[in-house]
C-alpha cells in the first residue's frame, strides 16, 4: 500500500475521534441532561443523539472504510461484503430506534413532529439510507444481479453512500443547535454556558471524523486491489464479463507455449543427432 504510515495515522485518528464523540454524547446526556430512559420523558429523547452518533455516524463511518483496511485484503471479497453490510445494518437499526424515541417523546409531550429542517433532512437521510442498504443487499450481495448492472450501479452506490454520510453529520449539527436553542434558557445559548461549549466541541469532533473518513474513502491508491483468481459472487449460470476473452487469450497463450516447447524439443533432438553423428565420424 502506498503511504501506509499516513493511512495508519489517519485510521487511528478516525477511530479515536469517533470513539471520543460517542463518549462526549454520553457525557452530554448524563452530566448535562437527565440520562437515558424509556418513559416518554427527556431521558427517552436523549437516546436520539446517543444512537445517532454511535450508529449513524461512527459505525457507518467504519463501514465506509472497512474495505480500505490493508490487513483485510487477504480475506475474501464476499466476507468483506458481509462485514460491510452487517455494520450498515447495525447503523440502520440504531437510527430507527433513535427516530422512534423522538416520535414517542414528541407525542407524549404534544410536540409537533416533522416541522423543522433538521427533521426533514434527518428523515430523508434515514429513508435513503434504507434504500441504499436494500439495494446493496439485492444487487451486490445476492447472486442474482447481472454483472453489467453491478458495474453500472457501483459508482452510484459509492457516491450516494458518501453523500448520505456527510448529510447525516450535517443533520446532527443542526440537531445540536436546535436542541441547545430550545433547552438553554438561563443562561441562554448565546451566553455560551458550559453545556453549549461542550456540545459545540462535540460538533467539531463529528466534522473532523467525517472529514477524515471521506478523505480515506476518496483516495484511489488506498482502494482494495482486485483479487486474483477470486471467487466472485455471480448470478447463477452467468459468465462474468471478460471471462470468455480471457479464456481465449489463455488458451492461445497456452497453445503458443506448447508449440514453442515442441519446437525446442525437436531442435534439441536434432542437435543430439548431429552431435552423435559427429562423434561417430570422429571415432
Amino acid at each position: 500500500m502506498e503511504d501506509y504510515g499516513r493511512f495508519l495515522a489517519l485510521l487511528a485518528s478516525a477511530l479515536l475521534v469517533g470513539f471520543v464523540s460517542v463518549v462526549f454524547s454520553l457525557v452530554w446526556v448524563f452530566h448535562y441532561r437527565e440520562g437515558l430512559g424509556w418513559d416518554g420523558g427527556v431521558a427517552q429523547f436523549n437516546w436520539h443523539p446517543v444512537l445517532i452518533i454511535t450508529g449513524f455516524v461512527f459505525i457507518q463511518g467504519i463501514a465506509i472504510i472497512v474495505y480500505r483496511l490493508p490487513w483485510t485484503w487477504k480475506c475474501s471479497k464476499l466476507l468483506m461484503k458481509f462485514i460491510h453490510a452487517g455494520l450498515n445494518t447495525i447503523a440502520m437499526i440504531l437510527a430507527i430506534v433513535s427516530m422512534v424515541a423522538v416520535f414517542e417523546y414528541h407525542n407524549a409531550r404534544n410536540i409537533p413532529n416533522m416541522y423543522s429542517l433538521h427533521s426533514w433532512i434527518g428523515l430523508t437521510a434515514v429513508i435513503f439510507y434504507s434504500l441504499q442498504l436494500f439495494l446493496g443487499f439485492a444487487v451486490f450481495l445476492l447472486p442474482f444481479a447481472p454483472v453489467p448492472l453491478r458495474a453500472a450501479l457501483m459508482p452510484i452506490h459509492v457516491y450516494s453512500g458518501l453523500t448520505i454520510f456527510a448529510t447525516v453529520i450535517a443533520t446532527a449539527l443542526m440537531g445540536f443547535t436546535e436542541k441547545l436553542l430550545f433547552s438553554l434558557r438561563n443562561p441562554s445559548y448565546s451566553e455560551s454556558p458550559p453545556e453549549a461549549n461542550f456540545v459545540n466541541c462535540l460538533g467539531l469532533l463529528l466534522v473532523i471524523f467525517g472529514a477524515v473518513v471521506l478523505w480515506m474513502a476518496s483516495r484511489p491508491h488506498w482502494k482494495r486491489p482486485p483479487e486474483e483468481n477470486a471467487k466472485i459472487l455471480r448470478p447463477i449460470g452467468e459468465t462474468p464479463e471478460g471471462t470468455e476473452a480471457e479464456s481465449t487469450m489463455t488458451d492461445g497463450s497456452n497453445a503458443d507455449k506448447s508449440d514453442l516447447r515442441i519446437s525446442s524439443e525437436a531442435a534439441r533432438k536434432q542437435n543430439l543427432k548431429l552431435d552423435e553423428a559427429g562423434q561417430r565420424s570422429t571415432m
